[in-house]
């Protein structure tokens, strides 16, 4: 039989956690986070991991493996989470992969497209241009330089235009150049399942759960978090609203207002990306794990 992963996706808060783990135990397997803020020991409330009594009931990987000081990224996670899968899959013929990190779950289904060797100096000074002149100097440049792909991401991610000048500036080539190469061949098959709801339920959803982590202890957490908030790990909705607060800008009714507003955003952004892919079969939120279930073993395991 063919290796089968079960990749669950869809917008925050839509109930990805608790269904994935319904999955798994249906096909006793093991889960995968592909949720990249996940990855953080220090970020726990903001990032909404699972409770320790979900990851009691099955074997998580990649929810808090890591430390918001060290250099992880797409590219790491990609061999680590392979390296894992195989293990996996020495003792099970299924396994799970859960998240919203729409990117992360790509490089593990398709793998990534390959990049030059990036000069760090290039990338040091495209920080600081960014912390100095703000990011309207380096989308101009982006835009001058490879305005085929500048009109494809979101522009407001710094982190996404520094990647693409730094690629520019140390190869002499556009960025878009170096996408759409041919991948990898996995061992396994992908069945991609969506959770989704109308616009107002989602929306909803991510308001409760923005109180909810208020409840219970966000504003601590980011505090302890502060003296960090130039890492990129601490970039995130939920926590730079939050520093801003600390520093007088906004009040905190203010910061979790555009917590939420920011999340909401977020949600629209990762639905306009996965709706792209015409392999997800999509559910709404509330379908059972045992009708999912029963659709994967009609559909990829009969």
């Amino acid at each position: 039989m063919t290796k089968k992963l079960i990749s669950i996706i869809g917008p925050t808060a839509i109930g990805k956690t608790s269904k994935s783990i319904a999955l798994a135990k249906i096909y006793n397997t093991e889960i995968l986070s592909c949720d990249s803020r996940q990855f953080y020991k220090e970020m726990s409330i903001g990032t909404a991991v699972p409770e320790d009594s979900e990851m009691a009931e099955i074997p998580h990987h990649f929810i808090q493996h890591r430390s918001i000081i060290e250099n992880y990224n797409v590219g790491d996670f990609e061999k680590d989470a392979i390296k894992k899968l195989s293990e996996i899959f020495l003792e099970n013929n299924i396994a799970i992969m859960v998240g919203g990190s729409g990117l992360y779950e790509k490089a593990v289904v398709e793998g990534l497209d390959q990049f030059p060797d990036i000069d760090p100096k290039v990338r040091e000074n495209l920080n600081t241009i960014l912390k100095h002149y703000g990011i309207e100097k380096l989308q101009n440049e982006l835009a001058e330089k490879d305005p085929e792909y500048y009109t494809t991401i979101d522009q407001e991610n710094p982190r996404r235009i520094i990647r693409a000048l730094e690629v520019i500036l140390s190869s002499g080539e556009k960025f878009s150049k170096f996408l759409n190469q041919p991948k990898p061949k996995r061992s396994f098959e992908t069945i991609k399942i969506g959770l989704d709801a109308p616009r107002q339920i989602i929306y909803e959803r991510i308001n409760q759960r923005v109180d909810l982590m208020i409840e219970n202890g966000l504003v601590d957490e980011a505090k302890s978090l502060y003296k960090h908030k130039s890492l990129n790990a601490l970039n995130t909705v939920g926590y730079k609203e939050l520093f801003r607060f600390f520093e007088d800008e906004i009040t905190l009714e203010e910061a979790i207002s555009e917590i939420k507003k920011n999340t909401r955003r977020f949600a629209k952004r990762q639905m306009t990306w996965f709706k792209k892919d015409e392999d997800i079969r999509w559910f709404p939120y509330e379908t059972s794990a045992k009708e999912i279930s029963e659709f994967i073993n009609k559909k990829h395991l009969s």
